[in-house]
């Protein structure tokens, strides 16, 4: 048996052949393609797979795109889940990227042919909503941007932190390991729940570079606390620098409790450094705004060039600083009856097609360390736990949250007109389809 299978596998030249697979070869490249063949072959070899659907089976488990990154549906309730890449870029954004991704005039003054500015129009952009900062930069992601401030304004200085804004940022990374890798030392003051003016102003001396306000974005703590602010912080007459991590650019009313860059400026922080791929609804990008001669010298440091954007960052950035609402916004402000008639609408279809499916009610959250305790009123199918691991490997990935032995899948997050390929692959689960 054997044997015979070997012989009747189709030889690798001949599958490449099929014009399906030369276009794939064209858009994917031959190795990927090549590989996929192989291991149809191999599946022929083993008895698996009849011969005649060697390219059948190649082009099923191809990828689609050479990038081989897939895209899913998030129907986990989070709106910027980190896992899931944080924050779904807009249309303009992504349109913005394609354009960019050829030549572009990312260094060059078209008008007269001279070098310009990187990213000047992305900087003018980000200016433009921040007006209270007199200058702005861009870096690759917010964990940069607190390592070029504390490596161009603390190296082999101190860098004074309230105990209780020493976080992780995740994936173990922790603030105090960051900023030492800097070759800043920190001067830690205060308690976990408790600093003081006092504790600041003592620890401030010649040799401090600044000091540093962190907010704990993924966290709350509550009960006996106090901390300072940073308008009070402004008379020790050293350099104040805010992280207020979620990218908020002005005060947002569904938020109150999210610090925004432009109030934060205005009550007197040089510095203030954020994520772009969180609430602004953008790319992965550290954004640094502040007083005109500090970010000018954060710009120019060395450090800077190591830490920069490429142009489909810039062009992401710009189109989502200038053009319409982005997901983000969207899904955050998500009318709740209209959510719950569109996942009724899915439960019935679901259920008159034989799937064990209910409405729940749910809560969602914001996410990507961003406005800690807050909740979402939102609605949910719940299906059986058992649809988890086998949605994650549809056509079109859906992935959703385990809540209480049930899957829920929350469509907050997911755009309207996906709603049949969520059908479409809770049917093909069930078994339906």
């Amino acid at each position: 048996m054997t044997s015979d299978a070997r012989r009747l596998v189709p030889r690798t030249d001949v599958v490449l052949s099929d014009p399906r697979l030369r276009e794939a070869v064209a858009r994917l490249g031959r190795p990927v393609v090549k590989a996929a063949v192989a291991d149809a072959q191999q599946r022929v070899r083993d008895g698996g797979l009849a011969p005649a659907d060697v390219v059948a089976a190649a082009l099923r488990s191809l990828p689609g795109t050479a990038g081989g990154l897939h895209p899913v549906l998030n129907a986990t309730g989070v709106v910027l889940h980190t896992n899931l890449g944080r924050a779904a870029l807009s249309g303009a954004a992504r349109e913005a990227i394609v354009a960019a991704s050829g030549h572009t005039d990312v260094e060059l003054d078209l008008a007269g042919g001279k070098r310009a500015r990187r990213g000047r129009g992305a900087m003018a952009a980000l200016a433009r909503r921040v007006p209270e900062a007199g200058g702005v930069h861009v870096v690759n992601n917010g964990a940069a941007a607190l390592v070029l401030a504390a490596t161009a304004l603390a190296q082999g200085r101190e860098i004074v932190v309230s105990r209780g804004e020493m976080v992780e940022i995740g994936d173990g990374f922790r603030l105090p390991d960051l900023l030492a890798s800097t070759g800043a030392r920190l001067r830690e003051v205060g308690t976990t729940n408790r600093t003081s003016l006092k504790d600041y102003a003592t620890a401030v001396g010649p040799d401090t570079g600044f000091i540093l306000k962190v907010h704990p974005s993924n966290f709350v703590i509550r009960g006996f606390t106090s901390g300072v602010e940073i308008d009070e912080l402004k008379g020790l007459d050293v350099p104040v620098v805010a992280d207020i991590g979620s990218g908020l650019l002005r005060p947002d009313p569904l938020l109150p409790d999210e610090p925004d860059a432009a109030t934060t400026l205005r009550n007197g922080a040089d510095l203030v450094t954020a994520s772009g791929d969180k609430l602004l609804g953008g790319p992965q990008a550290g954004l640094m705004l502040g007083t005109e001669p500090l970010v000018e010298r954060l710009r120019r440091h060395p450090l800077a060039r190591a830490l920069r954007v490429d142009k489909l960052t810039l062009a992401a950035l710009q189109a989502t600083l200038t053009g319409p609402e982005t997901p983000t916004w969207q899904a955050l402000r998500l009318d709740e009856t209209l959510l719950e008639q569109r996942t009724r609408r899915l439960a019935d279809r679901l259920a008159e097609a034989g799937v064990e499916v209910t409405l729940v009610a749910s809560e969602a959250v914001v996410g990507g360390g961003g406005a800690p305790g807050v909740g979402l009123r939102s609605w949910s199918l719940s299906l059986p736990l058992s649809y988890a691991d086998r949605l994650r490997r549809t056509p079109t990935p859906v992935v959703g949250r385990v809540e209480r032995g049930s899957l829920l899948l929350d469509l907050r997050c997911v755009p309207a007109e996906a709603d049949a390929e969520v059908a479409a692959a809770v049917l093909q689960v069930a078994g339906i389809a």
